[in-house]
């Protein structure tokens, strides 16, 4: 089974998912082009948790070994009080059992490169701002800011959590009436945070960075509102995160209406200054000599344009497509960054739409149809799910009574309990059914894919049909 014509796929979009679809797209010689609004190719951010969900597909793809390589294993969280006493350690290590894979901490910057190494250069336009989508029976058609159009069979909005695309369809769906009334609302947050990563340092001033495992700490701030996370990495940096918690739950169209008659933008430089100033004082887990360092000797060693200052939305939309356009990652959820699956979640989307694309039978409107639904029907409950499960581990941020239950659960959580979490939470590991399996490593078994299921079929199909001569 051999589809005639294989799709055009526009992805909007050159973050981690973007990326992730484009070098699975690669693997199937799927036509595509990444259209990127911004003049370079950057990442800011900070470090990221990379483990199960995604290893057996790095394997697959051929950069297993050099995800090793750039990460940093990791085998638990240490978690601190604001006077710096310990909390009991959060343990990964049953996961090497669970799984079959460790854990490691990598540079989203370095992952981010890592991803985009897979491509090749002219496949990625930069400056390409979206303005204008129309969609006719048989292609759909983007217009950039400077005036080119582009044509294709498929449009994906893997443009963030304030995504152009998403923007588009739902305007049009919404002069249609059928919008749901929730996917009209404003991405409500509760949390700004400020993230960066240190220049590489000098080991022996800071000899935490000798640990060959990563390093994992965090402060749960309790009568301050903030909460504050470093990570040791393969590079010698440090990177940092910083969560300030809102008195009440607000939107970005309200934090820019307070600030609409001020110089400043709340999301600008100066912005991220006057936060990195606020919290300078506050003391990280990080020993020097006698002392403990604070966020501000890490703040001045971080170049200033890898500061930035976000927001912590949190949203899983209910409509992910319609017609010849998709969304995947942060552009139809937006999880908390407490459980660290938010990039992993915008990966496996666009495993799961790079495997129906691979069994799509046509590029009739029908069958692009029928393929996107099966797509948002699987992935959609588990975003929905990791979505729960983030918020349910971000409770132990909070500085209510509701706070105070969740850290005295999670401090005298059982290990047969906390290993049961693990099993439930590292479940979706999912493969490209494209690519050659990685056999199943760990004693708990990994979630259905059916988009999975339906690739190997096709897959296995096509490896035994009989050559043709030419």
């Amino acid at each position: 089974m051999a589809i005639e014509k294989k799709p055009t796929v526009l992805i909007v979009g050159a973050g981690l998912g973007g990326l992730m679809l484009g070098a699975l797209l690669e693997r199937i010689d799927v036509p595509y082009i990444i259209f990127e609004r911004t003049s370079a190719i950057k990442s800011l951010g900070s470090a990221i948790s990379i483990g199960s969900p995604v290893l057996a597909l790095f394997q697959q793809l051929g950069i297993y070994e050099d995800l090793v390589s750039v990460g940093l294993r990791y085998t638990g969280i240490a978690a601190h009080k604001e006077n710096l006493d310990p909390y009991p350690l959060q343990d990964f290590t049953p996961l090497d059992e669970l799984t079959g894979y460790s854990q490691y901490i990598v540079s989203r910057p370095v992952l981010y490169d890592l991803l985009l190494k897979q491509i090749p250069s002219h496949k990625v336009l930069l400056k390409k701002r979206i303005l204008n989508i129309s969609e006719e029976a048989d292609k759909v058609t983007i217009q950039a800011a400077d005036n080119t159009v582009y044509e294709g069979d498929l449009l994906v909005g893997a443009d963030g959590a304030y995504s152009a695309v998403r923007q588009r369809l739902y305007e049009k769906l919404k002069a249609k009436g059928l919008l749901p009334e929730v996917d009209d609302e404003e991405l409500p947050f509760n949390c700004t945070c400020l993230v960066g990563q240190t220049e590489p340092l000098d080991i022996e001033e800071f000899p935490i960075l000798k640990n060959s495992f990563s390093q994992f700490l965090t402060v749960r701030g309790i009568d301050i509102p903030y909460t504050w996370v470093v990570f040791t990495t393969a590079q010698h940096r440090i990177c940092w995160m910083i969560i300030h918690h809102l008195t009440k739950t607000t939107s970005k169209a309200a934090m820019e209406q307070r600030f609409r008659n001020n110089d400043n933008s709340e999301w600008g430089s100066h912005s991220a200054k006057q936060m990195c100033d606020e919290t300078r004082e506050l003391r990280t887990p990080i020993r020097d000599g006698d002392r403990f360092l604070n966020l501000g000797d890490l703040y001045d060693r971080t170049p200033q344009d890898l500061i930035s200052k976000v927001m912590l939305e949190e949203k899983v939309f209910e409509t992910w497509y319609h017609g010849r356009t998709v969304l995947i990652g942060d552009a139809c959820h937006k999880i908390n960054p407490a459980g660290g699956q938010g990039a992993v979640a915008a990966m496996h989307d666009a495993l799961a739409l790079t495997n129906l694309l691979y069994a799509l039978p046509s590029s009739t409107s029908a069958d692009i149809e029928q393929i996107l639904s099966e797509y948002q029907e699987e992935r959609r409950p588990r975003a929905l799910a990791t979505f729960k499960s983030s918020r349910m581990l971000s409770q132990v941020l909070r500085k209510d009574f509701i706070g105070m239950i969740a850290r005295f659960i999670s401090v005298n959580m059982p290990a047969w309990l906390w290993r049961i979490f693990l099993a439930k939470a590292f479940a979706n590991r999912p493969q490209a059914g494209f690519l050659e399996k990685v056999e199943a490593k760990g004693s708990s078994p990994a979630n259905p894919s059916p988009s999975m299921d339906k690739a190997r079929a096709v897959f296995d199909e096509r490896k035994q049909a009989p050559a043709v001569l030419v």
